[in-house]
């Protein structure tokens, strides 16, 4: 039902832009979240949206270098990561709860895509 792209291999301070695209469209009205997880690490929330894009919120060690926002007619929500740095590489995904407001909790979410590798290395 979401389907995470846009990873790859970059060098620091480079830019990436990910893609969550929803397939239902019920879930294209819910508020969405990015989350990463790094090798022999928890699952850590990155960022948050909600349903028409008016409130997000951002973890603290990526807040104003990347940028959750979303487009519902195309059912899709993008994360820009700029500056990117060694401690950002991680498996992302995007997420989506039933519900129209932030989070930034795992189990406030439903729904989860597959995931795409972000891996920054110089």
């Amino acid at each position: 039902q979401l389907q995470a792209s846009g990873g790859g291999s970059v060098q620091p301070g480079d830019s990436l832009i990910l893609s969550c695209a929803a397939s239902e469209r019920t879930l294209r009205w819910y508020a969405g979240g990015w989350f990463r997880q790094a090798p022999g690490k928890d699952r850590e929330f990155v960022a948050s949206i909600s349903w028409n894009g008016g409130l997000t919120d951002y973890a603290d060690p990526v807040k104003g270098r990347f940028t959750i926002s979303r487009d519902n007619a195309k059912g899709t929500m993008y994360l820009r990561m700029n500056s990117l740095k060694p401690e950002d590489t991680a498996v992302y995904y995007c997420a989506a709860r039933t519900s129209t407001t932030v989070a930034s909790r795992l189990v406030e979410y439903a729904y989860w895509g597959q995931g795409t590798q972000v891996t920054v290395s110089s």
